[in-house]
């Protein structure tokens, strides 16, 4: 049974490599680390300027949390299966139907990584000749994001690919527990009733 504390989701595990885990947690990480940075600056950029003291170089701050949160959120979606894929006209195909269903939708998910990689390199390259105010950081850095995650995306897509080719797409994943939810008596007894 997994660790019920482990950031690697653990359904679909037959498409994942137990090597991979580690950055799936780490993925995980950052995503809540970026917008738990994202949303903090929001606020220190509203209060600032609401006090009549506003640091300028807070919307880049904010800017740049915004990008990479939503880019590690793409690559951490990918390997957890969570999006990015037409799942709800798989999970009604059986057989070659549903293998052909899965390897073209995850060869479509490939060629927009190497897109990503591709063209997101070719802007990171251009990036230094542009620069951020206030700060006069190059804006490759925020362009960085963009191969980054195009490279784990076609990592996460190549290890569903294999792994669903050699274990199969289609599994029955176990009955999870629900969380305990108090019965409504518990929480506020009925009207009329004694307490």
């Amino acid at each position: 049974m997994a660790d019920e504390r482990s950031l690697v989701l653990q359904r679909q595990r037959q498409l994942k490599w137990k090597q991979l885990d580690w950055l799936e947690s780490l993925l995980m990480l950052l995503c809540g680390f970026t917008l738990f940075a994202f949303s903090l600056s929001v606020v220190c950029d509203i209060v600032t300027r609401e006090i009549g003291r506003p640091w300028l170089w807070l919307q880049e701050v904010t800017s740049t949390f915004f990008i990479y949160a939503i880019f590690t959120g793409a690559a951490a979606a990918t390997r957890r299966n969570d999006h990015l894929y037409l799942t709800a006209i798989a999970d009604t195909l059986t057989g070659t139907a549903r293998l052909v269903v899965e390897v073209a939708t995850r060869l479509v998910v490939l060629a927009v990584a190497l897109c990503f990689i591709w063209f997101g390199y070719l802007n990171f390259l251009r990036g230094f000749s542009s620069f951020r105010m206030p700060s006069m950081t190059p804006i490759a850095s925020l362009y960085a994001a963009i191969p980054i995650c195009g490279a784990l995306v076609a990592l996460f897509t190549i290890e569903q690919l294999i792994n669903g080719l050699k274990n199969g797409f289609a599994r029955e994943e176990p009955v999870e527990a629900p969380p305990h939810v108090a019965a409504v008596e518990e929480v506020a007894p009925a009207p009329g009733g004694s307490p």
